[in-house]
């Protein structure tokens, strides 16, 4: 399943905003994207994918994520699968147990989201002055 474009990966669009601040996002674009913000929205996921990410080699056992949590098994399969239902990781059974990965296009749409988003630089002196007020 290949995951819709957003913005930032039209042709044309400027590397200068944020896709959020660029123009207003389209309804169904908004729709995928509060579905990932919405699974990586739990602290646990959160860590959990972020655990994924940084593991050595990319992909991280089953067995070496639930020993970081003072959670049960079935919570953290039931994250996980949080995870893997929007799309951020994908998993494969070796044996008795799962080895997680994430999937950059779909991690990266989010930080494309809202980079760079920072301030525009002053492009007049009245700009310069509110600045630096």
């Amino acid at each position: 399943m290949t995951p819709p474009l957003t913005l930032a990966d039209k042709p044309g669009a400027g590397a200068c905003c944020a896709p959020i601040a660029r123009e207003p996002l389209a309804e169904q674009e908004a729709a995928d994207l509060a579905a990932l913000l919405k699974a990586v929205a739990d602290p646990v996921r959160l860590r959990l994918l972020s655990m994924i990410g940084s593991h050595a080699g990319g992909e991280a056992c089953v067995c070496d994520l639930t020993d970081a949590f003072d959670l049960t098994a079935p919570t953290i399969s039931h994250h996980l699968k949080v995870l893997r239902t929007a799309g951020l990781i994908d998993g494969e059974r070796r044996g008795t147990w799962v080895y997680y990965r994430i999937i950059p296009e779909v991690v990266n749409k989010l930080g494309r989201l809202f980079a760079p988003l920072a301030d525009p630089v002053p492009s007049t002196p009245a700009d310069i002055q509110l600045v630096n007020a």
